[in-house]
């Protein structure tokens, strides 16, 4: 099976930037290098499998085929829907953010 190709919005590069930036100036380097490695471990999943994330938030928000993964060791969910010939990532979000609040915020 060929992965995906996984295309993140701006918003959800935008995301990223955001939290690299929080991790390296409240817990150093190693914990931002430790947050993008686990974010590249999540797209890579969800390249090759994106129908293993779970479509809870799929439920609650009305928004058929979105899926989300959690990242491993940091508290950040990636929002994503699978096309047929890529995975499209909508937001990078905090666990503990106000998720119908993103909806507002969805661009491109």
């Amino acid at each position: 099976m060929i992965a995906k190709l996984v295309i993140p919005r701006t918003k959800a590069r935008e995301d990223v930037d955001l939290a690299v930036e929080h991790y390296t100036h409240e817990a150093g380097a190693d914990v931002a290098f430790g947050f993008i490695d686990a974010l590249e471990q999540a797209y890579t999943f969800i390249g090759e499998m994106p129908a293993a994330g779970s479509p809870r938030w799929s439920h609650e928000l009305n928004l058929p085929g979105l899926r989300t993964i959690r990242l491993k060791g940091f508290p950040w969910i990636v929002f994503y829907l699978e096309f047929e010939t890529y995975v499209d990532v909508w937001r990078v979000l905090h666990a503990k953010r106000d998720m119908p609040a993103w909806l507002a915020d969805v661009d491109d």
